[in-house]
């Protein structure tokens, strides 16, 4: 499966892939730049913008619901401003009825000034983004939220690989459910992947399927210097 990542300030349209398509971007855009990428949010966006208030979040929130906006109009061949979205039972994102007969499936995810976009044809996706860094209750939550043998192999990796092992499981169990549209609602203990630094990044098991029989496929990746990321996608 091929993966391309491109870093942009600008929108461009990248290569189609025959499996998907990602692409990157940064949020840290000068306010000119921001105000002109609101002009093509929906009202609804819009007042969710404003009602934000911690620093920088609300110019972070605009440029990607731009970006968005601006990939999935190339995609469809309409303006940006014209893209409708429905929501599923859990809260994924999907694009209105209008636009079914274009297959089109897609999913976004943030990380500080990091977003990451990937779209597929007729085939569910989930995509999830990370820093990698040094959390002071890892422990507890790989204890909580990973499964036995997650949490074991977790625990096996030194001092060193921990932040990293602990964002390729947590990354990679959020694209999961993310792909299958429970979000958190998903038990996240229920399904395993890999998350040694250095290993392919892996299903291991869905329930009491095996991985490779559980009808998605996983890729990792590192997005921008400092973070990774994962993708699911459904299998053909």
């Amino acid at each position: 499966m091929a993966l391309t990542a491109t870093a942009e300030t600008t929108v461009k349209r990248p290569q189609v892939r025959s499996e998907y398509e990602l692409f990157t971007t940064r949020l840290d855009l000068a306010p000119r730049a921001v105000t002109a990428l609101a002009e093509v949010l929906s009202d609804e966006e819009q007042q969710r913008a404003s009602r934000l208030v911690v620093h920088g979040e609300r110019a972070r929130f605009i440029v990607a619901r731009a970006r968005l906006r601006q990939l999935l109009g190339a995609r469809l061949g309409v303006s940006p401003g014209s893209v409708d979205f429905s929501y599923g039972a859990r809260g994924k994102p999907a694009l209105a009825a209008r636009f079914a007969d274009s297959g089109l499936r897609f999913n976004v995810a943030r990380s500080e000034d990091i977003a990451v976009y990937a779209f597929a044809l007729d085939r569910e996706i989930g995509v999830d983004v990370e820093a990698v860094r040094e959390l002071p209750d890892a422990d507890e939550i790989a204890a909580r939220c990973f499964s036995l043998r997650e949490n074991e192999a977790y625990l096996a990796l030194s001092a060193r690989d921990r932040p990293l092992g602990f964002f390729n499981c947590w990354t990679r169990k959020e694209a999961f459910v993310k792909a299958v549209g429970e979000g958190l609602s998903h038990p996240l203990e229920g399904f395993e992947v890999s998350l040694a630094p250095g290993e392919p990044a892996t299903i291991l098991r869905v329930g009491g399927c095996a991985g490779e029989h559980c009808g998605w496929q996983m890729q990792s990746f590192s997005p921008a210097p400092g973070f990774v990321a994962a993708i699911v996608i459904e299998a053909r």
